[in-house]
């Protein structure tokens, strides 16, 4: 039986090519959306998971005097760890993590840059559980001058020369000696932490290391199995106390992050600057939910067309029920067919899911692969799934079609009836509406992309190139930018200790203005050489720039807009003229020079910070920045490239420009607004696949009734009118259903963004036309088919 069964569902299937590969593509293209979010969701998911349970990050809330609001910060104070330890028996170990990035290496003749090298304290091999290829990696983070290198750095630096007991050097502010005591395997890819080296953090504690306020570094801790970790964080109020000056203990807040959260759930912590690849979980279940709509409308494709062409099947349900055949019987029959087909999508799905990985892969910045065979569950699962698709598509078509009663069917008396007809409006307009909303979000999203790119940030950031120093090649940022500055390829010059685009420090300051008492605050900082206003043409609102000398004065320090507000809260209507020459700065007190228009020196996402910027060269740069001339930046780079050559010989030359920078910023959005826009595609795809093949259907049962008409006179321009304006009529009824939901969802998203579009009208009306063009260029080619066609043939059999 069930062989006749499968013979038959085959037959059916070849019987109505049109309609089976209608839904064969549909399902097809739902499941692999659905399989290739899975994969990324799965991947997200997996970030850290291979470490142990009970591990958490510490972060601090800071609420410093003068800052706009308190925020969030993944750093910590370098005695926190030791500290936490010996206090509270929740805490079984610790390890803070100090990072080193573009770090150099010698060997012999042989000098590496690695990206990125941790100093550690002992325990976090214990913590964390990243595999040793070779030697002892423990002896490394035990004690000073040993090392561990991952596997990709022993075969830069060493070749295929074993690297154990060797002895390599680092040239930076000191000279240290390492002896290399493991190789261990590279960190993998989902794993928060990415280090090429590590080494002892006591071995290079110093006595300031030990003071408390400064936060510099990471901390982690491996908690007793158990713990509540909400008791313990409200434990923390006391810890500060006891340890901060008493007038520091408002200024901040502790909290503990899962090791599993980190990853996932600390958008909105700054200074995070471990975490690798960090990804917004809404936007991870954002992707999960579309995908899952998108399968749900190809699901709904099958329930339409099997339902529509009821009639088609319903003398074959009479005969199977007058020669014995029960219900159950015909529904297992139909439900079998749905999964025969959902199989034949599955593996069109597959083969599009490998089609489509390398494109998704380059776009997220991920390795995802699809493990059918080395990992069986994921093959079970997906079986799972298809069989489920099958059951969800079938059951009701199933259940419809073997309810037919034979005496009537087999009279010709076949009841599609108008609740059949209602059901398979509200499932159109259903999809239609998923499609429609995710165009409407599709475009606001480019939309605000594309505002955030383009927006005027208050300063140049076109034909900028950065160039990242460390403690050596800072040392020879004079003679640097004195031989780039007379090329006439080069437009200015000039440096800072952070690069615009990126999260800038904060520090505390003081401000007396007149006769007040001395206040005290804190702001973000930009520590800059003199000309930096200059090349960057940061607009002025008051005052001067820096002066090239030093004054009697002390310190020049300039402040924005936002700065200069905070500063004369307390002296309502004062202009912002009345802030130059007042006393200002660090400890020794500089005085206000200037005052800048606001400019976004971070993501749009936020509102300019309160802002201070100082002329400070003895404290050194980490970033020169040079402004080439139009047109020739080919020429200009390779110039750059060969000074930088000749003034830090063997060291690598390494840039960006800052427009990519800031591309780079906004890389998640781009991710986001990208994959939503395919998700939406894919919805509209299949719902028009569905109104294609409704409309063939409705085109085939009225094409007796076309008939008559074109002999009665009707014209081609009536007939396709007649039948296009039903289904119309449904794509206008989604729009009106769609754009209220769409409203709402923008007007929260918009939210998070300081910075943003208005919500216009317009696009909703360019949304609705669209939708109503697509759809009618679906039904059109049926429409027009059934409206030219000859009269003569459809009528002869009457």
């Amino acid at each position: 039986m069930i062989k006749n069964y499968f013979k038959i569902a085959w037959r059916n299937l070849w019987k109505n090519k049109v309609s089976s590969a209608i839904n064969i593509v549909g399902l097809a293209i739902g499941m692999a959306a659905c399989i290739v979010i899975m994969l990324f969701v799965t991947y997200e998911r997996s970030f850290d998971s291979f470490h142990g349970n009970d591990i958490v990050r510490l972060n601090e809330v800071q609420k410093f005097p003068g800052m706009a609001a308190s925020q969030k910060v993944g750093l910590s104070m370098f005695p926190m760890g030791p500290a936490l330890k010996a206090e509270y028996p929740e805490v079984k170990s610790f390890t803070r993590i100090k990072w080193d990035q573009k770090y150099q290496m010698t060997y012999g003749e042989k000098r590496v840059f690695v990206p990125q090298v941790f100093a550690v304290d002992p325990d976090f091999l214990k913590i964390f559980t990243f595999k040793t290829l070779k030697g002892d990696a423990q002896s490394a983070v035990n004690k000073p001058n040993s090392i561990a290198i991952t596997k990709e750095t022993a075969e830069k630096l060493f070749g295929t020369e074993d690297p154990i007991g060797k002895v390599i050097n680092h040239y930076g502010g000191d000279t240290v000696k390492f002896t290399v005591t493991a190789v261990m395997e590279n960190a993998p890819k989902n794993s928060q932490l990415q280090f090429d080296a590590i080494y002892s953090l006591p071995g290079i504690q110093q006595k300031w290391m030990d003071s408390w306020g400064g936060n510099w570094l990471n901390t982690y801790l491996k908690l007793a199995p158990g713990t509540d970790l909400k008791a313990f964080e409200a434990k923390m109020p006391a810890f500060l106390k006891k340890h901060l000056k008493p007038e520091y203990t408002s200024y901040y807040e502790l909290f503990y992050l899962p090791l599993k959260d980190v990853h996932a759930g600390a958008t909105d912590i700054g200074l995070d600057y471990l975490n690798f690849q960090k990804f917004d979980q809404k936007s991870t279940n954002l992707f999960a939910i579309i995908a899952f709509i998108v399968l749900i409308i190809a699901c709904v494709n099958f329930m339409n067309l099997s339902t529509a062409r009821s009639a088609d099947r319903a003398k074959e349900v009479g005969i199977r029920k007058s020669i014995g055949a029960n219900r159950p019987q015909l529904a297992f029959q139909f439900l079998g067919e749905t999964i025969l087909l959902s199989l034949l999508a599955l593996v069109l799905a597959l083969i599009l899911v490998e089609l489509v990985l390398p494109y998704v892969n380059n776009l997220s910045l991920r390795n995802m692969s699809m493990p059918i065979f080395s990992k069986p569950s994921f093959l079970i699962l997906i079986l799972l799934g298809t069989v489920l698709v099958g059951l969800v598509s079938g059951i009701y078509p199933a259940l419809f079609l073997s309810s037919f009663q034979p005496v009537k069917v087999l009279k010709g008396a076949v009841e599609s009836g108008k609740n059949k007809g209602m059901l398979r409006n509200v499932l159109v307009i259903g999809q239609f509406t998923s499609a429609v909303f995710l165009m409407i979000a599709t475009v606001f999203v480019v939309k605000q992309l594309k505002f955030m790119q383009e927006k005027d940030p208050g300063f140049t950031r076109e034909q900028v190139v950065t160039i990242p120093l460390d403690n050596i090649s800072g040392k020879k940022y004079e003679l640097f930018k004195q031989q780039l500055s007379g090329n006439t390829l080069i437009a200015g010059v000039t440096a800072s200790q952070d690069q615009l685009g990126s999260h800038l420090d904060q520090s505390g300051v003081n401000f007396k203005y007149n006769n007040d008492a001395v206040r005290e605050l804190a702001a973000t900082q930009l520590v800059v050489d003199h000309d930096y206003l200059s090349v960057y043409n940061i607009k002025l609102a008051a005052g001067k720039n820096f002066s090239t000398e030093r004054t009697a004065n002390g310190r020049e320090y300039i402040v924005n807009e936002s700065m200069a507000k905070e500063l004369l809260k307390d002296h309502q209507g004062a202009r912002i003229e009345t802030l130059l020459g007042q006393r200002f700065g660090y400890d020794s007190l500089g005085v206000i020079t200037g005052i800048v228009k606001n400019f976004n020196f971070n993501s749009l996402h936020y509102k300019v910070e309160n802002l201070f910027i100082v002329n400070q060269s003895e404290w050194g740069f980490r970033t020169v920045s040079v402004k080439i001339k139009p047109g020739s930046s080919a020429q200009a780079i390779n110039f750059i490239k060969t000074t930088w050559t000749d003034v830090n010989p063997g060291y690598p030359f390494e840039y960006e420009f800052l427009d990519d920078h800031f591309a780079e910023v906004y890389r998640a959005d781009n991710q986001v607004s990208k994959i939503v826009g395919i998700l939406a595609g894919l919805a509209i795809l299949i719902s028009c696949l569905g109104l294609f093949g409704l409309a063939s259907f409705s085109a085939e049962k009225r094409i007796k009734e076309i008939g008559v008409r074109k002999v009665l006179g009707a014209s081609v321009q009536n007939i396709v009118l007649l039948l296009s304006g039903h289904f119309v009529k449904l794509v206008v009824i989604s729009n009106m259903i769609a754009w209220p939901l769409a409203w709402y969802a923008m007007n929260r998203w918009l939210r998070d963004f300081a910075f943003h579009i208005d919500i216009t009208l317009g696009t909703f009306v360019f949304v609705a036309l669209l939708s109503v063009f697509i759809a009618l260029i679906t039904i059109s080619f049926q429409s027009v088919k059934a409206a030219i066609a000859n009269p003569v043939k459809s009528l002869r059999s009457e």
